[in-house]
């Protein structure tokens, strides 16, 4: 963990460096301009300023409680990169307000000349500091049921299991048997229960279900994930289904059933938040008249007045927050699951409380760190995901070699295979699409629903008939070189993307996007473009722009381009992939992490195209098995051919 903060510390830093105001409110982490509208002073003496951001720029943002930043001022005399800056804690943060509690007991003078005055994020040191206490907290167990657990996610104590009953589910439908196996073997777990979800095969519609039993049984669960996309998703689907559900922290959708569930919305619905408000405005008052004393006024009397009404301002803020913390309680206790991040489970209004049941979704995609703070507050745990996409970010190399990237999930899942469920039934791809996948990482385990088994393009619109769902075009021979850009050390082959662009444009030829417009059974056809390299990113794209049929699809947002990661948990009727690389030393470098390569492929529902030089790909096994495959489905094709394909 040490290794991996000092890295991501490293590269934060410099992206930031170049990046520019604009860029940085873009991504949320960055105010600008904003106005003081209240200073005071906070616990040691400390300056505590409220900061306020136009009303215009509303736009979601990821500053929190908790996290450090800095207040920049915009000096004369000074370049960009040396701009003075104020270090701070943010304390409070509401709609276009924030508190920022600095660490300066007096204003220096920038701040107070009346220049554009802007707040950033700095360094993510929070979440760090929540994982590092985490882990103490777990390797310093002994004789509790934290210790407990970890032993059995860790293989160290069996995992125990109650006896299935036959008819113990409330809400049996509407599930297929491995879905509804996975919910009982929820259900029956002690300890920990994984649920196991390939691509395609519901496991969101299935953990859902899962929460839903288990609140008939207990008071309240806590429901987490690493990304706030997945909280945000699993707080729309409970909450769609009549759950009692609160999303702590800032959700990264906009969405009116998910602003109505964050913590914030029901705060301010409680009876009792009209009197804590009323509360807050007359302390404002009377401190603003204490300051009007110091500027106006300066005998005894008048002083001991200002003294006077800075204590009872200070008093009502006192009382405000008590008025606070009990209507935020009262919400928490109201509800049946609370939904955040994994370091959100170490928010403050959480501390206090504990569950009988934690679950983790994205479970193989998060650090084990990060998964022990919310696994501190409960009794049992289920963990859902899929250790076979996405493994999570790692930015350190070395942090990666020894260990980090190794989730709870996977050690759980080798170590205590009894405590998972796979679902096998897949609703999205065409069985050939399929197939190789199931064959490769699911031990041909997996089973297309009638629905899509012979779903094709063909099926979609005679147009496109005869079709080939999976289709290899191999550029072997052809001289399609890679080439790396130094300044990024990505890798690009802009003979492949061409080829690539002229395939999928020959073959959305007999198609007209609009003819199905206003078809309720049939909604127009979504493309995906991937690659696993930037560069390869940035030469589809400004190719696709000189292309009018390609481009106007990327306009009315029916084609995307982008890497794997930008996929993940998406689906496209056509996933196009420009594999990239091609050399004399059959050097594939990160396409060797064959978890991307299942993602991508198995984003598409009907049509896969693969493009790539196979005497390069060859060299690694998992590349020459595929390319078997395709061959024998019938799926392999030439460039040479490429004049024939439209007929083929």
């Amino acid at each position: 963990m040490q290794l991996e903060q000092k890295e991501d510390q490293a590269q934060f830093a410099l992206k930031n460096a170049k990046a520019s105001i604009q860029e940085r409110q873009r991504r949320g982490l960055t105010w600008y301009p904003v106005t003081i509208t209240a200073e005071d002073i906070g616990f040691g003496g400390k300056v505590v300023l409220e900061l306020e951001r136009p009303a215009s720029q509303q736009g979601l943002h990821l500053f929190q409680v908790g996290k450090n930043a800095s207040l920049f001022g915009k000096v004369q005399g000074h370049s960009a990169v040396d701009q003075p800056t104020l270090n701070g804690v943010i304390t409070s943060v509401r709609r276009n307000k924030l508190l920022l509690t600095t660490t300066k007991e007096e204003l220096p003078d920038w701040v107070l000349d009346g220049g554009k005055l802007g707040i950033d994020l700095t360094f993510d040191e929070v979440s760090y500091r929540e994982m590092n206490q985490a882990m103490l907290e777990v390797m310093r167990a002994r004789g509790d049921r934290l210790a407990e657990l970890r032993d059995v996610l860790l293989g160290a104590r069996q995992a125990r299991f109650d006896a299935p009953q036959a008819d113990d589910l409330f809400y049996p439908g509407p599930l297929n048997d491995s879905q509804l196996a996975a919910v009982r073997h929820v259900m029956t777990a002690q300890d920990v229960a994984i649920i196991h979800g390939p691509p395609g095969t519901g496991k969101t519609t299935t953990l859902v279900q899962a929460i839903r039993e288990t609140v008939r049984r207990e008071r309240r669960v806590l429901v987490c994930a690493p990304s706030n996309t997945a909280v945000d998703l699993l707080t729309e689907k409970l909450a769609e289904r009549g759950v009692k559900v609160i999303r702590m922290g800032n959700p990264s959708r906009v969405s009116d059933l998910l602003l109505e569930h964050t913590l914030d919305a029901r705060v301010m619905a409680h009876p009792s938040h009209s009197k804590m408000r009323a509360m807050r405005q007359t302390a404002d008052q009377y401190r603003q008249t204490a300051s009007e004393y110091v500027r106006h006024f300066f005998g005894h009397e008048e002083r001991q007045q200002r003294q006077m009404l800075k204590e009872e301002a200070r008093q009502l803020f006192l009382q405000a927050d008590d008025l606070e913390r009990f209507i935020t309680e009262d919400v928490l206790d109201s509800v049946q699951v609370i939904t955040c991040t994994l370091v959100g489970a170490s928010n403050r209004n959480l501390r206090h409380l504990s569950f009988e049941t934690v679950f983790i979704d994205e479970a193989a995609q998060a650090l084990e760190p990060g998964c022990w703070i919310p696994i501190a507050k409960g009794q049992r745990v289920v963990l859902a995901g899929d250790h076979h996409q996405l493994p999570p970010t790692v930015k350190s190399d070395k942090a990666a070699r020894e260990g980090l990237r190794e989730t709870l999930f996977e050690k759980c899942i080798k170590r205590q295979p009894a405590t998972a469920r796979m679902l096998t039934l897949q609703y999205r791809m065409h069985e050939q699409i399929m197939a190789f996948s199931s064959q490769r990482f699911y031990d041909g385990q997996l089973q297309a629903h009638q629905n899509v088994r012979h779903a094709g393009l063909d099926a979609y619109d005679l147009a496109f008939a005869p079709d080939l769902p999976v289709e290899f075009l191999d550029t072997a021979g052809f001289g399609f070189v890679e080439v790396t850009i130094p300044e990024s050390r990505s890798t690009a082959n802009p003979e492949e993307a061409d080829l690539l662009l002229r395939r999928l444009t020959q073959l959305l030829e007999p198609y007209d996007p609009g003819q199905h417009e206003h078809d309720p059974l049939k909604h127009p056809l979504t493309i995906g473009v991937i690659a696993p390299y930037r560069a390869q990113i940035n030469c589809l794209k400004d190719a696709i722009e000189e292309n009018e049929a390609l481009n106007g699809l990327l306009q009315r947002r029916l084609l995307s381009v982008g890497t794997v990661d930008s996929f993940q948990g998406q689906e496209r009727d056509i996933i196009a992939i420009s594999l990239t690389r091609s050399n004399n030393l059959g050097e594939i470098g990160f396409l060797s992490d064959i978890r991307r390569m299942n993602v991508g492929m198995t984003r598409a529902r009907r049509k896969l195209l693969l493009v790539g030089d196979s005497s390069t790909l060859s060299a690694h096994p998992f590349f020459k098995d595929l390319l078997a495959y395709v061959e024998r489905i019938g799926g392999y094709r030439t460039a040479w051919e490429m004049d024939d394909l439209k007929h083929a």
